[in-house]
C-alpha cells in the first residue's frame, strides 16, 4: 500500500513553503511519525512527519522547491522495509561519496568531527556552494545543529581555510575567493519580515514618542532577590518580566494601545498576549507570552525563557507566533541607546527598550549619577492619540521607577 506525503496546513494566512531539507533518501526505512522533511514557511521551519511506516519510495518535491498547501512531497510504501539507519548524504555531496553505515564493533567509535562527516546545508548556502563549486565538508557550520549558513559560506570564500575548523586535506579544499559582492536570494523568512515591516510603514500612521526611566529601583530589587528567586522558581529574574508587567498594567488603563484596526472597525482585546521580539540566525521573530495579566513574575520569566530557547533551536510552532496584542523589543542587548521600533501588524503599538547607561540626572535639585534607559513607543496614530501614547509611556516609567506598585496593583 502506498501512502502519500503531502504538505500539511501550516497556519493562518500561510499558503506556501519551501522544502528546506529531506532527512531521508529514497529507499530508506521510515517509522510512523518520524520527521521526514523540513519546510521553511514565512515564519518558522516546520517538520513533516511520516504518516505511516515503511520505505520512502519517492521524493517529488526537491530541496529548494516551493510547494503549496496539500502539494505532494513524496510517497511511502507501507509493505516495504527499506534500508535501515542509512543517513542520506548532505546537499552538495554526491551519493557516491556518502559513507555506508558502519558495522557493529567493540572498538572505540570515531569522533563525530571526521572529514567525511556530512554537514547540513541551508538552501541559500547550498546555492552559493553550487555556484562556486565548493566542498561543503570544508566549511564550518555555525547555524543550529552545525548547519552551514549563507554567512558561513561567504566567510569561507573570503578567508579560505581560516574560516573553517575542520578543513579537509589541501588537495580537496576549495581555493580561497574574495568577491567584491555576491547576489543571494532572500530566504522566505527574510522576505516575509521585509514585507511586513514595509506594510506597517505604508499602512499605519506611525509615530514614536520617547521617555527615559531610572532603573535604580528595578536593579536594586533584582540584586536583592535574584538568588532567592532563582532557587525557588528555577529561572533567572531578568528585566523583561518587569517591563511586561508594567506594560500590562498600563494597557489596562489605556485600552486603545492594546487594540487593533480591522477595516473600519476597532477591535478591543480584553486579554494581554505580549510578543517579545527575539533575534535568531534566520531573522527576527516575535513569540507571544499568553495571558500575562494572569501570570506571576516567575511565570512570565519562564514563558520568555522557554520561547527564546525554542526560537534559537528553530523549534517555534506557528501558534507561538500568532495572536499577540502588544510587542516589546529590546535593542539594548545589542548596545542600542535609542531607536524607533516599527509596528508589528496588526498591533497598534510597540515598546522599544534600550541599553542601560549611567548618566547625570537631576534629583531633588541635585545632580546624581543614575542607571538610565531610553524608552520608545511607536504607535498607530489612526487609533492612538498623542495624549494616550504619552500617558502610556509615563505609566510604564512610573511602574518601573516604583516597582512595588506592580506587586500591589496600584
Amino acid at each position: 500500500m502506498t501512502t502519500e506525503i503531502r504538505v500539511p496546513t501550516l497556519g493562518e494566512s500561510i499558503t506556501e513553503a519551501t522544502v528546506a531539507k529531506w532527512f531521508k533518501a529514497v529507499g530508506d526505512a521510515v517509522a510512523k511519525d518520524e520527521p521526514l522533511v523540513e519546510l521553511e514557511t514565512d515564519k518558522v521551519a516546520v517538520e513533516v512527519n511520516a504518516p505511516a511506516a515503511g520505505a520512502l519510495t519517492e521524493i517529488t518535491a526537491k530541496q529548494g522547491e516551493n510547494v503549496g498547501i496539500g502539494a505532494l512531497l513524496g510517497a511511502i510504501d507501507e509493505s516495504a522495509k527499506g534500508a535501515s539507519a542509512a543517513v542520506a548524504p548532505a546537499p552538495g555531496v554526491k551519493p557516491a561519496e556518502a559513507k555506508p553505515a558502519a558495522k557493529p564493533s567493540e572498538t572505540k567509535p570515531a569522533t563525530p568531527a571526521t572529514v567525511d562527516a556530512a554537514p547540513m546545508v541551508l538552501p541559500a548556502a547550498q546555492k552559493l556552494i553550487d555556484e562556486h563549486d565548493l566542498d561543503a565538508r570544508s566549511i564550518r557550520g555555525t547555524g543550529l545543529g552545525g548547519r552551514i549558513t549563507k554567512e558561513d559560506v561567504l566567510a569561507y570564500m573570503e578567508g579560505g581555510k581560516k574560516a573553517t575548523e575542520h578543513a579537509v586535506e589541501p588537495a580537496r579544499a576549495a581555493a580561497p575567493m574574495s568577491p567584491r559582492s555576491e547576489r543571494v536570494p532572500m530566504t522566505r523568512v527574510r522576505k516575509r519580515i521585509a514585507q511586513r515591516l514595509k506594510d506597517a510603514q505604508n499602512t499605519a500612521a506611525m509615530l514614536t514618542t520617547y521617555n527615559e526611566v531610572d532603573m535604580s529601583a528595578v536593579m536594586s530589587m533584582r540584586e536583592q532577590y535574584k538568588e532567592m528567586f532563582e532557587r525557588k522558581h528555577g529561572v533567572r529574574m531578568g528585566f523583561m518580566s518587569f517591563f511586561v508587567k508594567a506594560c500590562v498594567n498600563a494597557l489596562k488603563e489605556l485600552p486603545d494601545v492594546n487594540a487593533s484596526i480591522d477595516g473600519d472597525d476597532i477591535v478591543y482585546h480584553h486579554y494581554y498576549d505580549i510578543g517579545v521580539a527575539t533575534s535568531t540566525p534566520a531573522g527576527l521573530v516575535v513569540p507571544v507570552v499568553r495571558d500575562c495579566d494572569a501570570k506571576s513574575f516567575a511565570e512570565v520569566e519562564k514563558g520568555i525563557t522557554g520561547l527564546a530557547v525554542k526560537a534559537r533551536e528553530g523549534k517555534l510552532a506557528l501558534d507561538d507566533l500568532q495572536g499577540g496584542t502588544f510587542t516589546i523589543t529590546n535593542g539594548g542587548v545589542f548596545g542600542s541607546l535609542m531607536s524607533s521600533p516599527i509596528l508589528n501588524p496588526p498591533q497598534s503599538a510597540i515598546l522599544g527598550m534600550h541599553a542601560i547607561k549611567k548618566r547625570p540626572v537631576v534629583v531633588n535639585d541635585e545632580i546624581v549619577i543614575r542607571p538610565m534607559m531610553y524608552l520608545a513607543l511607536s504607535y498607530d496614530h489612526r487609533l492612538i492619540d498623542g495624549a494616550g501614547a504619552v500617558t502610556f509611556l509615563v505609566r510604564v516609567k512610573e511602574f518601573l521607577e516604583d516597582p512595588q506598585r506592580l506587586l500591589l496593583d496600584l
